[in-house]
């Protein structure tokens, strides 16, 4: 089959095929007489794995040694409870820290909502606990009386 099969077979690109062929995590395909590639089944199985272990955020360098050790003949099982492992890991450290962000955002809301949206300035407004945020990573506001 030619790269445009392979691509309507897998929803890859033929642009991300070769890609995925000029740092090797395909096999170089095999070219006929008038040097077009032709894909297997086996490029299809390969390029499957390669689209779903990319969709769980896979490294493309974690991929490359799963691939590896089963061109190998050896089995990547551990490998991959172990990748899975660390995007567990790192999944729900972006979990937490999108927590944390939006909590951080319902405070600045709130404490907004109640203050002048008259200020050009920016000195006392939503604006300036924005600003704050970012020097302080904190959510406060000093209210000035004069």
């Amino acid at each position: 089959m030619f790269i445009k099969e392979l691509s309507a077979k897998t929803g890859v690109s033929d642009k991300t095929i070769r890609y995925y062929e000029s740092i090797e995590l395909m096999l170089p395909p095999q070219r006929g007489e008038n040097n077009y590639r032709h894909y297997t089944p086996a490029d299809v199985e390969r390029l499957r794995f390669i689209a779903s272990a990319r969709s769980l955020d896979f490294s493309l360098s974690d991929i490359g040694e799963i691939l590896a050790a089963r061109d190998d003949n050896i089995p990547p099982c551990e490998q991959v409870l172990d990748t899975l492992d660390r995007r567990l890991d790192e999944v729900d450290r972006r979990i937490a820290d999108m927590l944390w962000l939006r909590d951080a955002i319902r405070q600045i809301r709130a404490e907004g909502e109640v203050l002048p949206k008259d200020d050009v300035q920016g000195e006392g407004c939503v604006c300036y606990l924005i600003k704050s945020y970012h020097q302080t990573g904190e959510v406060t506001i000093e209210q000035t009386t004069e």
